[in-house]
């Protein structure tokens, strides 16, 4: 049987799995975007992004199947949380003209 501060530990697990793989899917893009060999470098990104995401999830996560939905959560939650950090981060850097947000034409 699996006790609370194990599901508590693997949903953990999962937030901070998921926060390095999607923070590294937006640095990647932001740095790499303008490079000569786009293609390789995000290549190696993913592959590198997903090495560590499916290590960390088996050899901390793999003996379970609730600790694998439990992780499995923390992942999901995470992006939500990227999205919602890159999102405010982007607008503070790039301002949106309102015309622009309710009709989708830029002047």
């Amino acid at each position: 049987m699996i006790d609370s501060l194990e599901l508590l530990f693997a949903l953990a697990v999962g937030l901070v799995l998921g926060a390095i793989f999607f923070a590294g899917l937006w640095w990647t893009v932001q740095k790499f975007s303008a490079s000569p060999s786009v293609a390789l470098c995000f290549l190696g990104s993913m592959l590198l992004r997903m090495g560590l995401v499916l290590v960390g999830f088996y050899f901390l996560l793999g003996d379970s199947w609730q600790k694998m939905c439990a992780g499995l959560c923390g992942f999901i939650v995470a992006r939500f949380i990227v999205m919602r950090i890159v999102d405010r981060v982007t607008r503070k850097s790039h301002p949106v003209n309102p015309l622009q947000l309710r009709t989708g034409y830029e002047p």
